[in-house]
């Protein structure tokens, strides 16, 4: 059902059994897919795709030109999966040129009231940011990611794979998978173990994981503590998938304990 008071432009590719409330405005180039449902008052526009089954809620605006001063109207993209809920006042920004061209956003997201998603971030799935947390641009934030409200992420920081971040930290620092992280200027807690065992890892492996986190942190120089670590704990998925995300080339420092 399209309400009549909706102005969608003729080109836009509207599919099957979407839902438009009223006075949503969809521009041109949009695309969106089947058993979508957008509320009433919402933007939608630019180079945006939208796949099946999301639900878009009032005063959201999507794909509109990126906060960045380098941004000279150049066509860029944004990509949404499915199964997303993107709450009231959430604003998603298109890609730069200079930064690859297009934001992604993966499936199953619930991204809560006032959410912020700027240029060229990517974001993977089952990822919870909730109200008022604003991303900065070039930000990646992987499967299973809690963001608690109004956290501030700075520009290219990576979040790995179920960190957990608690309300009000300022990020700053890329975050490995599997951790707890808090703070003005974010610091490692620990891993989230709660995370884990709600996704029935066995127990073997998380005190594996815990351990090898003692002795990946155990000083600031975490070059040194990867070459010492046990040949056991290399044994772990869970490990290896930390050591290659700090391995990996970066613009932002590993974010760490705080010094006791």
């Amino acid at each position: 059902m399209i309400h009549k008071t909706a102005i969608i432009d003729k080109r836009a590719i509207i599919s099957n059994n979407v839902k438009i409330g009223a006075y949503s405005i969809i521009g041109p180039h949009v695309q969106i897919g089947e058993n979508t449902e957008i509320h009433s008052h919402t933007n939608i526009i630019g180079q945006t795709t939208i796949g099946k089954n999301n639900k878009i809620y009032p005063f959201a605006s999507i794909g509109n030109d990126p906060q960045d001063m380098k941004y000279k109207g150049e066509i860029t993209k944004l990509t949404i999966g499915d199964d997303n809920i993107i709450r009231e006042y959430v604003t998603i920004n298109p890609g730069t040129a200079h930064g690859g061209g297009e934001t992604k956003i993966g499936d199953k997201n619930l991204l809560m009231i006032g959410a912020h998603i700027a240029h060229d971030c990517i974001l993977g799935n089952k990822i919870v940011i909730s109200n008022n947390a604003a991303i900065a641009g070039h930000a990646e934030i992987d499967d299973n990611v809690i963001l608690g409200g109004n956290c501030g992420v700075h520009q290219f920081t990576r979040i790995g794979k179920m960190a957990m971040i608690g309300g009000m930290t300022g990020v700053s620092r890329d975050i490995i998978p599997y951790a707890l992280s808090t703070g003005n200027r974010n610091v490692l807690n620990g891993i989230n173990i709660v995370g884990l065992r709600r996704l029935n890892i066995p127990n073997k492996d998380i005190i594996s994981l815990t351990e090898a986190y003692k002795s990946i942190f155990k000083t600031e120089n975490l070059s040194e503590n990867l070459k010492n670590l046990k040949i056991d704990s290399t044994k772990n998925k869970l490990v290896m998938e930390i050591i290659e995300f700090i391995n990996k080339d970066k613009k932002r420092p590993i974010c760490t304990p705080a010094i006791k």
